[in-house]
C-alpha cells in the first residue's frame, strides 16, 4: 500500500510541476503580447542586423565548401570530446583503453590524410589552383 501512495505522490508533483510550467508559459506570453510594443511603421519589416540595414540580397549563395568544411570541423570536435572522456578514464580503461584510443586516433588521422588528399580542405577555386600548380612546373623564365 505504500508503494502505491508514494507513486500517487509523484504523480502528484509531475502533474503540479507541469501545470505550474504551463501557468509560467502563459503568463510569460500574455505579458508580452500586452506590454509589447504595436507600433508599426515603414522599417518595421526590414531586415537588419545589429542596428545596421543590409545591402544586398539577403539570399547570398554560399559554397559549398564552406558547408564541408564546416561539417568536417563538427566531426573533429565530437571526437575530441570522445578523446576527453578518454583521458578522464584512462586509469580505469587500462592497456585495452589505450590500444583503443590509439586506434580511434589513427583513424581519425587517415581519415584527415583523405580529405587533404582529394582536396576537401582547400579554399581556393579550381582556376586559381590549376594557376598554382602551372606555375610550380614551369620554371619561370
Amino acid at each position: 500500500m505504500a508503494a502505491v501512495e508514494s507513486m500517487s505522490a509523484e504523480s502528484w508533483a509531475i502533474a503540479a510541476y507541469l501545470w505550474l510550467v504551463v501557468v509560467i508559459i502563459c503568463l510569460m506570453l500574455g505579458l508580452s503580447w500586452l506590454l509589447g510594443g504595436r507600433a508599426w511603421g515603414r522599417a518595421k519589416n526590414e531586415p537588419f542586423e545589429s542596428g545596421v540595414v543590409g545591402a544586398g540580397s539577403p539570399r547570398m549563395r554560399l559554397s559549398a565548401k564552406f558547408y564541408l568544411v564546416a561539417m568536417f570541423f563538427v566531426i573533429f570536435d565530437l571526437e575530441a570530446v570522445f578523446l576527453f572522456a578518454w583521458a578522464i578514464s584512462v586509469r580505469e580503461s587500462g592497456w585495452p583503453g589505450l590500444i583503443e584510443a590509439c586506434v580511434f586516433i589513427f583513424i581519425l588521422l587517415a581519415s584527415l590524410a583523405y580529405l587533404w588528399r582529394i582536396g576537401a580542405l582547400e579554399w581556393a577555386p579550381d582556376g586559381r589552383r590549376k594557376r598554382e600548380a602551372m606555375r610550380q612546373v614551369a620554371p619561370p623564365q
